[in-house]
C-alpha cells in the first residue's frame, strides 16, 4: 500500500518535513507537518515506503530520478538502522545499570550515638514540699524521717551538693573553720531519690550515690575508701541497701584525715527511694552515736 500524500520527516536527514504527493517528494520543506501542501511539481526524491507514513523511500518511478532517490534512501536507511541498534544497546545498558544499582546493598548511615549527660552525678533539684520537721519532732523528706537531733546539731538546712537528691534535710556540726568561715563538718541528712535518676533499685542507688559523694564532697583530693558494711537492709519491710565505709584523705588545711561514711537507700514505694547519709570525721567520735541512732530510728510513712 502506498503512503497517502502529506508531510513526512525529510528522508534527506534534515530536521524538517518534506511533502509527499503520492508519486514523488517535493523540493519544499516545512518546519511543521500541518503546513499547507506546496504548489508546483514535486522534486524527484522517490516515494516513501508503503505502510506507516514517515518511513524512508523504496523503489518507485523509473528513470534517473528514481535511481537517485533509491541511493539516498539506502544511505538514510543505514543511518536510521545504526541509530536504532545504538538505541537498543544504550537502553540495555541503562536497564542493567539500574538493576545493579537497585540490587546493590546500600551502606546504612552509622547509628547516632546516644546523648550523654555532661555529668554522671547531677546535683540536687531544690524544692520545698512541707516543713523540714513535722509535729512529732521528726525531720522529714518525702516518706522518710528520723527524730531531729539536738545540740550541737544545727536545725535542718538544704544542701545542693547531694547527688540525685530532692528535698534535702541536712543537720550539721561545724568542726573546723578557716578565715572565720566553716571549712569542715559532720553531717546527717535525708533526701528523696526518684526512680529513673540514673539507677533502678536501692543497691545500685546506694553504690552510685556513694561514688558521687566521694567525687563531689571532697574536691580534687584523693580519697581512699575501705568498705566495712555493704549489704541488704530493710525498714518496716521496705527493701534497701546499706554501705558503711571508712574514708582516708589528706586535704590541705583540714585537721581531719579520715571519717565514717554511712549511706542507706530505701525503697519507700511509689517509684521513689529515700536516702540517709552520715559523715562523721575521725576528730569527732562523739558524734558517731547520734548518727547511728538516727539511722536506727528511720521510718517510712
Amino acid at each position: 500500500m502506498s503512503a497517502a500524500p502529506g508531510w513526512y520527516p525529510d528522508p534527506g536527514g534534515q530536521a524538517a518535513y518534506r511533502y509527499w504527493d503520492g508519486r514523488a517528494w517535493s523540493a519544499v520543506t516545512a518546519t511543521t507537518p500541518t503546513a499547507a501542501p506546496p504548489s508546483g511539481a514535486a522534486a524527484p526524491f522517490g516515494p516513501p515506503s508503503t505502510g506507516v507514513p514517515g518511513a524512508v523511500g523504496v523503489p518507485g518511478a523509473t528513470g534517473p530520478a528514481a535511481g537517485t532517490g533509491r541511493r539516498r534512501a539506502g544511505v538514510v536507511g543505514l543511518v536510521v538502522g545504526a541509530v536504532a541498534v545504538l538505541g537498543v544497546v544504550v537502553l540495555a545498558l541503562v536497564l542493567v545499570v539500574r538493576s545493579l544499582t537497585a540490587s546493590a546493598p546500600v551502606d546504612a548511615p552509622p547509628p547516632t550515638a546516644p546523648a550523654t549527660s555532661a555529668s554522671p552525678c547531677p546535683g540536687t533539684q531544690v524544692s520545698s514540699s512541707g516543713s523540714a520537721v513535722d509535729g512529732r519532732g521528726r525531720v522529714v523528706s518525702g516518706k522518710l524521717s528520723y527524730p531531729a537531733l539536738g545540740r550541737p546539731w544545727s536545725a535542718p538546712i538544704s544542701d545542693s551538693r547531694v547527688p540525685f537528691g530532692r528535698d534535702v534535710r541536712d543537720q550539721v556540726v561545724i568542726l573546723e573553720t578557716r578565715d572565720g568561715r566553716p571549712s569542715w563538718e559532720a553531717s546527717v541528712l535525708i533526701a528523696r531519690l526518684l526512680a529513673g535518676d540514673g539507677f533502678f533499685g536501692p543497691q545500685q542507688g546506694a553504690m552510685i550515690v556513694t561514688s558521687c559523694i566521694l567525687g563531689r564532697f571532697y574536691g580534687d583530693a584523693e580519697v581512699k575508701r575501705d568498705d566495712r558494711v555493704n549489704r541488704s537492709y530493710a525498714i518496716d519491710g521496705h527493701p534497701g541497701w546499706l554501705i558503711e565505709s571508712h574514708l582516708r584523705y589528706d586535704i590541705p588545711d583540714v585537721k581531719a584525715k579520715g571519717e565514717l561514711l554511712i549511706v542507706a537507700v530505701v525503697d519507700v514505694g511509689g517509684g521513689e527511694d529515700g536516702l540517709f547519709y552520715a559523715s562523721i570525721p575521725d576528730t569527732a567520735p562523739q558524734l558517731v552515736d547520734p548518727a547511728r541512732k538516727a539511722l536506727a530510728q528511720l521510718d517510712v510513712g
